[in-house]
Protein backbone atom coordinates (compact mmCIF):
# COMPACT_ATOMS: atom_id res chain seq x y z
CA UNK A 1 0.00 0.00 0.00
CA UNK A 2 1.18 3.47 -1.21
CA UNK A 3 0.72 6.49 0.72
CA UNK A 4 0.06 10.07 -0.76
CA UNK A 5 1.93 13.05 1.12
CA UNK A 6 -0.97 14.06 2.47
CA UNK A 7 -2.04 10.63 3.90
CA UNK A 8 1.96 10.64 5.63
CA UNK A 9 0.90 14.34 6.74
CA UNK A 10 -2.37 13.16 8.52
CA UNK A 11 -0.78 9.80 9.68
CA UNK A 12 1.77 11.77 11.76
CA UNK A 13 -1.51 14.47 12.51
CA UNK A 14 -2.74 11.39 14.33
CA UNK A 15 -0.18 9.88 15.42
CA UNK A 16 0.65 12.96 17.45
CA UNK A 17 -2.75 13.81 18.42
CA UNK A 18 -2.65 10.11 20.13
CA UNK A 19 0.91 10.78 21.77
CA UNK A 20 -0.53 13.74 23.57
CA UNK A 21 -3.42 11.78 24.47
CA UNK A 22 -0.97 9.05 25.49
CA UNK A 23 1.35 12.06 27.13
CA UNK A 24 -1.54 14.29 28.79
CA UNK A 25 -3.05 10.63 30.21
CA UNK A 26 0.18 9.89 31.67
CA UNK A 27 0.55 13.40 33.33
CA UNK A 28 -2.69 12.97 34.75
CA UNK A 29 -2.12 9.49 36.11
CA UNK A 30 1.16 10.44 37.63
CA UNK A 31 -0.17 13.30 39.49
CA UNK A 32 -2.83 11.05 40.85
CA UNK A 33 -0.71 8.61 41.81
CA UNK A 34 1.45 11.20 43.55
CA UNK A 35 -1.75 12.84 45.34
CA UNK A 36 -2.56 9.45 46.37
CA UNK A 37 0.18 8.80 49.05
CA UNK A 38 -1.98 9.51 52.41
CA UNK A 39 -0.85 10.64 55.39
CA UNK A 40 -0.11 7.63 57.53
CA UNK A 41 2.05 6.52 54.22
CA UNK A 42 3.66 9.33 54.58
CA UNK A 43 4.44 9.70 57.76
CA UNK A 44 6.05 5.65 57.46
CA UNK A 45 8.00 7.12 54.58
CA UNK A 46 9.85 9.81 56.78
CA UNK A 47 10.32 7.32 59.36
CA UNK A 48 12.10 5.15 57.28
CA UNK A 49 14.28 8.46 55.72
CA UNK A 50 14.57 9.70 59.54
CA UNK A 51 15.85 5.85 60.58
CA UNK A 52 18.63 5.79 58.22
CA UNK A 53 20.32 2.71 57.24
CA UNK A 54 20.41 3.22 53.32
CA UNK A 55 23.91 3.20 51.74
CA UNK A 56 23.16 6.49 49.91
CA UNK A 57 22.63 7.83 53.93
CA UNK A 58 25.70 6.16 55.03
CA UNK A 59 27.91 7.40 52.74
CA UNK A 60 26.28 11.41 53.54
CA UNK A 61 27.30 10.51 56.99
CA UNK A 62 30.83 9.78 56.08
CA UNK A 63 31.21 12.68 54.07
CA UNK A 64 29.53 14.89 56.80
CA UNK A 65 32.26 13.46 59.16
CA UNK A 66 35.02 14.10 56.86
CA UNK A 67 34.02 17.85 55.73
CA UNK A 68 34.09 18.36 60.07
CA UNK A 69 37.68 17.11 59.92
CA UNK A 70 38.81 18.88 57.31
CA UNK A 71 37.32 22.35 56.85
CA UNK A 72 39.31 23.35 60.57
CA UNK A 73 42.57 22.62 58.70
CA UNK A 74 41.03 24.91 55.47
CA UNK A 75 42.51 28.39 55.38
CA UNK A 76 41.82 31.61 53.24
CA UNK A 77 44.38 33.32 51.98
CA UNK A 78 44.75 37.13 50.79
CA UNK A 79 48.01 38.56 49.10
CA UNK A 80 48.97 42.20 48.46
CA UNK A 81 50.57 42.12 45.29
CA UNK A 82 53.18 44.98 43.58
CA UNK A 83 53.58 45.07 40.26
CA UNK A 84 55.96 47.89 38.46
CA UNK A 85 54.00 50.44 36.81
CA UNK A 86 50.90 48.55 37.94
CA UNK A 87 50.81 49.23 41.75
CA UNK A 88 48.91 47.24 44.31
CA UNK A 89 47.05 44.05 43.33
CA UNK A 90 45.27 41.83 45.89
CA UNK A 91 44.67 38.08 45.54
CA UNK A 92 42.70 35.68 46.96
CA UNK A 93 43.78 31.50 47.43
CA UNK A 94 43.17 28.62 49.74
CA UNK A 95 45.67 26.96 51.83
CA UNK A 96 45.88 23.96 53.95
CA UNK A 97 47.79 23.63 57.52
CA UNK A 98 50.03 20.42 58.09
CA UNK A 99 51.79 19.31 61.05
CA UNK A 100 53.60 16.05 59.89
CA UNK A 101 56.57 17.31 57.94
CA UNK A 102 60.02 16.65 58.43
CA UNK A 103 60.84 19.32 60.69
CA UNK A 104 58.23 19.65 63.48
CA UNK A 105 56.32 23.52 63.25
CA UNK A 106 53.02 24.47 61.89
CA UNK A 107 52.69 25.02 58.21
CA UNK A 108 50.48 26.34 55.32
CA UNK A 109 51.01 24.87 51.68
CA UNK A 110 49.37 26.50 49.02
CA UNK A 111 50.20 27.60 45.29
CA UNK A 112 53.66 29.52 45.00
CA UNK A 113 51.53 31.96 42.52
CA UNK A 114 48.98 32.75 45.21
CA UNK A 115 51.41 34.44 47.21
CA UNK A 116 53.88 35.52 44.26
CA UNK A 117 55.42 38.87 44.19
CA UNK A 118 54.14 39.08 48.01
CA UNK A 119 56.97 36.76 49.27
CA UNK A 120 59.47 39.37 50.02
CA UNK A 121 56.62 41.48 52.31
CA UNK A 122 55.40 38.94 54.42
CA UNK A 123 53.31 41.81 55.88
CA UNK A 124 51.59 41.41 52.60
CA UNK A 125 50.12 37.88 53.42
CA UNK A 126 47.47 37.44 55.59
CA UNK A 127 46.16 34.04 56.50
CA UNK A 128 42.29 33.96 57.88
CA UNK A 129 42.03 31.08 59.68
CA UNK A 130 38.57 28.99 60.35
CA UNK A 131 37.89 30.70 63.68
CA UNK A 132 38.37 34.03 62.38
CA UNK A 133 41.55 34.83 63.36
CA UNK A 134 44.09 36.46 61.18
CA UNK A 135 47.74 35.76 61.13
CA UNK A 136 50.57 36.92 59.17
CA UNK A 137 53.27 33.88 58.34
CA UNK A 138 56.74 34.07 60.11
CA UNK A 139 58.32 32.79 57.57
CA UNK A 140 58.31 31.49 53.46
CA UNK A 141 60.09 28.87 50.97
CA UNK A 142 58.33 28.30 47.67
CA UNK A 143 59.52 26.62 44.55
CA UNK A 144 58.72 27.99 40.97
CA UNK A 145 59.14 24.61 39.45
CA UNK A 146 55.97 22.69 41.01
CA UNK A 147 54.04 26.12 41.81
CA UNK A 148 54.03 25.01 45.70
CA UNK A 149 54.89 27.46 48.36
CA UNK A 150 55.31 26.67 52.78
CA UNK A 151 54.13 29.26 54.86
CA UNK A 152 55.56 28.91 58.25
CA UNK A 153 52.96 30.19 61.08
CA UNK A 154 52.68 30.31 64.61
CA UNK A 155 48.90 30.44 66.67
CA UNK A 156 47.37 28.32 69.23
CA UNK A 157 45.10 25.66 68.81
CA UNK A 158 45.37 25.06 65.16
CA UNK A 159 44.72 21.36 63.95
CA UNK A 160 46.67 20.22 60.80
CA UNK A 161 45.35 17.91 58.29
CA UNK A 162 46.88 14.28 57.75
CA UNK A 163 48.92 13.66 54.60
CA UNK A 164 47.99 10.47 52.57
CA UNK A 165 49.35 8.59 50.11
CA UNK A 166 48.77 9.62 46.48
CA UNK A 167 49.97 6.67 44.95
CA UNK A 168 47.44 4.70 46.21
CA UNK A 169 45.11 6.87 44.61
CA UNK A 170 42.78 5.22 41.54
CA UNK A 171 40.90 6.55 38.72
CA UNK A 172 37.09 6.61 39.82
CA UNK A 173 38.19 7.05 43.83
CA UNK A 174 35.97 9.63 45.09
CA UNK A 175 37.40 12.68 46.22
CA UNK A 176 36.67 16.18 47.79
CA UNK A 177 38.03 19.36 47.57
CA UNK A 178 38.06 22.39 50.32
CA UNK A 179 38.61 26.21 49.68
CA UNK A 180 37.48 29.62 49.03
CA UNK A 181 36.06 29.94 45.44
CA UNK A 182 34.97 33.26 44.63
CA UNK A 183 35.84 34.20 48.08
CA UNK A 184 33.76 31.58 49.88
CA UNK A 185 34.99 30.35 52.45
CA UNK A 186 35.21 26.20 53.79
CA UNK A 187 33.15 25.31 50.63
CA UNK A 188 33.34 21.35 49.75
CA UNK A 189 32.68 19.91 46.56
CA UNK A 190 32.67 15.64 45.15
CA UNK A 191 33.78 14.34 42.73
CA UNK A 192 36.03 12.24 41.35
CA UNK A 193 39.53 11.00 40.12
CA UNK A 194 39.47 11.15 36.34
CA UNK A 195 42.90 10.79 35.58
CA UNK A 196 46.70 10.80 36.87
CA UNK A 197 49.81 11.54 35.58
CA UNK A 198 48.36 14.69 33.63
CA UNK A 199 51.46 16.27 32.14
CA UNK A 200 52.56 19.25 29.22
CA UNK A 201 49.92 21.49 30.78
CA UNK A 202 48.90 24.68 29.41
CA UNK A 203 47.87 28.14 31.02
CA UNK A 204 48.84 27.92 34.89
CA UNK A 205 50.74 24.66 34.45
CA UNK A 206 52.87 26.04 31.68
CA UNK A 207 56.45 26.65 32.61
CA UNK A 208 56.35 24.08 35.91
CA UNK A 209 59.43 21.22 35.62
CA UNK A 210 57.02 19.01 37.86
CA UNK A 211 53.89 18.13 36.08
CA UNK A 212 52.01 14.99 37.01
CA UNK A 213 48.76 16.09 38.02
CA UNK A 214 45.57 14.69 39.63
CA UNK A 215 42.78 15.35 37.43
CA UNK A 216 39.45 15.28 39.01
CA UNK A 217 35.60 16.94 38.42
CA UNK A 218 34.85 17.98 41.68
CA UNK A 219 34.13 21.59 41.58
CA UNK A 220 37.64 23.47 41.46
CA UNK A 221 36.82 27.42 40.71
CA UNK A 222 39.20 30.59 41.43
CA UNK A 223 40.12 31.13 44.58
CA UNK A 224 40.40 27.06 45.67
CA UNK A 225 43.86 27.39 44.23
CA UNK A 226 45.97 25.87 47.17
CA UNK A 227 43.55 24.19 48.71
CA UNK A 228 43.59 20.46 49.35
CA UNK A 229 42.07 17.50 47.61
CA UNK A 230 40.98 14.85 49.82
CA UNK A 231 40.39 11.01 49.99
CA UNK A 232 37.62 9.38 51.75
CA UNK A 233 39.85 8.87 54.60
CA UNK A 234 39.81 12.64 55.64
CA UNK A 235 43.60 12.75 54.54
CA UNK A 236 45.20 15.45 52.21
CA UNK A 237 46.25 13.88 48.53
CA UNK A 238 46.43 16.65 46.68
CA UNK A 239 46.98 20.88 46.09
CA UNK A 240 44.40 21.70 43.93
CA UNK A 241 46.20 24.41 41.59
CA UNK A 242 44.77 24.55 37.93
CA UNK A 243 41.40 24.46 36.10
CA UNK A 244 41.13 23.79 32.51
CA UNK A 245 38.24 26.19 31.62
CA UNK A 246 36.87 28.24 28.31
CA UNK A 247 35.73 30.83 30.65
CA UNK A 248 37.76 30.45 33.79
CA UNK A 249 34.96 28.89 35.94
CA UNK A 250 34.65 25.08 36.57
CA UNK A 251 33.65 22.44 33.80
CA UNK A 252 34.25 19.74 35.22
CA UNK A 253 38.27 19.19 34.53
CA UNK A 254 40.57 20.35 37.30
CA UNK A 255 44.42 19.26 38.11
CA UNK A 256 45.66 18.56 41.60
CA UNK A 257 49.77 18.37 42.81
CA UNK A 258 49.72 14.98 44.22
CA UNK A 259 50.41 14.41 47.84
CA UNK A 260 53.71 12.45 47.53
CA UNK A 261 54.94 15.41 45.88
CA UNK A 262 53.62 17.82 47.58
CA UNK A 263 55.52 16.13 50.79
CA UNK A 264 58.90 15.76 49.09
CA UNK A 265 58.77 19.24 47.82
CA UNK A 266 57.85 20.54 51.12
CA UNK A 267 60.70 18.31 53.32
CA UNK A 268 63.21 19.74 51.01
CA UNK A 269 62.23 23.53 51.62
CA UNK A 270 62.47 22.78 55.12
CA UNK A 271 65.41 20.50 55.09
CA UNK A 272 67.81 22.57 52.66
CA UNK A 273 66.12 25.47 51.91
CA UNK A 274 64.88 24.41 48.15
CA UNK A 275 64.69 21.87 46.40
CA UNK A 276 67.73 19.58 45.27
CA UNK A 277 66.83 17.83 41.74
CA UNK A 278 68.54 15.34 39.77
CA UNK A 279 69.13 16.10 35.83
CA UNK A 280 70.16 14.84 33.05
CA UNK A 281 71.37 17.30 31.07
CA UNK A 282 69.65 16.48 27.86
CA UNK A 283 67.59 18.58 25.32
CA UNK A 284 64.18 16.28 24.51
CA UNK A 285 61.95 16.01 21.81
CA UNK A 286 58.72 17.24 22.60
CA UNK A 287 56.67 16.10 19.51
CA UNK A 288 57.68 12.68 19.72
CA UNK A 289 54.92 11.43 17.20
CA UNK A 290 54.03 8.27 15.49
CA UNK A 291 55.72 9.04 12.06
CA UNK A 292 58.99 9.49 13.21
CA UNK A 293 58.74 6.24 15.48
CA UNK A 294 58.29 4.48 12.53
CA UNK A 295 61.48 5.49 10.94
CA UNK A 296 63.07 4.83 14.40
CA UNK A 297 61.48 0.95 14.16
CA UNK A 298 59.46 1.27 17.20
CA UNK A 299 56.43 -0.29 17.71
CA UNK A 300 54.53 2.52 19.81
CA UNK A 301 54.92 6.00 20.88
CA UNK A 302 56.66 5.66 24.04
CA UNK A 303 59.93 6.81 25.87
CA UNK A 304 61.61 10.47 25.02
CA UNK A 305 63.90 10.93 22.31
CA UNK A 306 67.13 12.72 22.95
CA UNK A 307 67.40 15.87 20.61
CA UNK A 308 71.21 17.12 21.95
CA UNK A 309 73.02 15.88 24.64
CA UNK A 310 74.97 18.92 27.24
CA UNK A 311 78.53 18.86 27.40
CA UNK A 312 79.64 18.20 30.94
CA UNK A 313 76.65 16.64 32.16
CA UNK A 314 75.42 13.17 33.31
CA UNK A 315 74.03 12.85 30.21
CA UNK A 316 77.16 12.74 28.35
CA UNK A 317 78.85 10.77 31.21
CA UNK A 318 76.67 8.01 30.40
CA UNK A 319 77.75 8.06 26.39
CA UNK A 320 73.99 9.09 25.95
CA UNK A 321 73.36 10.24 22.03
CA UNK A 322 70.93 12.35 19.53
CA UNK A 323 68.16 10.07 18.18
CA UNK A 324 68.43 7.87 21.37
CA UNK A 325 65.57 7.06 22.95
CA UNK A 326 64.86 6.30 26.52
CA UNK A 327 62.51 3.64 27.15
CA UNK A 328 62.98 3.13 31.33
CA UNK A 329 64.34 5.12 33.62
CA UNK A 330 65.39 3.02 36.95
CA UNK A 331 63.19 0.18 36.64
CA UNK A 332 60.35 2.10 35.30
CA UNK A 333 58.79 2.54 31.88
CA UNK A 334 58.97 6.08 30.43
CA UNK A 335 55.77 7.53 28.91
CA UNK A 336 56.88 10.52 27.17
CA UNK A 337 59.47 13.63 27.97
CA UNK A 338 57.38 14.97 30.71
CA UNK A 339 57.45 11.84 32.41
CA UNK A 340 61.15 11.08 32.63
CA UNK A 341 61.83 15.15 33.20
CA UNK A 342 59.71 14.27 36.38
CA UNK A 343 60.90 11.05 37.31
CA UNK A 344 64.75 11.99 36.93
CA UNK A 345 64.25 15.46 39.31
CA UNK A 346 62.78 13.74 42.00
CA UNK A 347 65.56 11.29 41.84
CA UNK A 348 68.09 11.40 44.56
CA UNK A 349 70.89 13.17 44.20
CA UNK A 350 73.97 11.42 44.12
CA UNK A 351 72.59 7.83 43.22
CA UNK A 352 73.63 5.61 40.10
CA UNK A 353 70.24 4.87 38.26
CA UNK A 354 70.12 2.25 34.68
CA UNK A 355 68.30 3.56 31.94
CA UNK A 356 67.22 1.35 29.22
CA UNK A 357 67.36 2.92 25.83
CA UNK A 358 66.76 1.94 21.94
CA UNK A 359 69.55 3.31 19.43
CA UNK A 360 69.98 1.84 15.99
CA UNK A 361 67.42 -1.02 16.24
CA UNK A 362 68.79 -2.36 19.29
CA UNK A 363 67.90 -1.61 23.65
CA UNK A 364 71.30 -1.26 25.55
CA UNK A 365 71.33 -0.32 29.28
CA UNK A 366 73.28 2.44 30.50
CA UNK A 367 74.29 3.46 34.08
CA UNK A 368 74.01 6.91 34.94
CA UNK A 369 75.73 8.57 38.00
CA UNK A 370 73.14 12.01 38.92
CA UNK A 371 73.90 14.75 40.26
CA UNK A 372 72.56 18.45 40.90
CA UNK A 373 70.57 20.39 38.90
CA UNK A 374 72.54 23.71 38.07
CA UNK A 375 70.24 26.92 38.73
CA UNK A 376 68.35 27.83 36.13
CA UNK A 377 65.45 27.90 34.19
CA UNK A 378 62.86 24.77 33.95
CA UNK A 379 64.13 24.15 30.55
CA UNK A 380 67.53 22.53 31.09
CA UNK A 381 66.55 18.30 31.20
Amino acid sequence: MRFSRLSWWCLGLVAGWGLAVLWQHGVASQSAQAESVSKSEADDIYRELDAGGSSLAETSKVMAKIARVVTPSVVNIQSVKQFPGRGKLEESGSGVIVTSLRKPGTYVITNRHVINHAISDLNGISIYLFDGRVIKPTRVWDDRFSDLALLQIEASDLQGLRIGDSEKLQIGNVVLTCGSPFGLNQSVTMGIVSARGRRALKGQGSGVLNQDFLQTDAAINPGNSGGPLIDLQGRLIGINTAIASTHGGNEGIGFSIPSNLVKHVADHLLEYGEVRRAYLGVKLDDEFNFEKVKQLNLSRVRGARVLEVYPNTPAQKARLQFNDVILQFDGKEVFDESHLINMVSLSPVGRKAEMHVWRANELIKLPVDLMSRPTGTAEEK
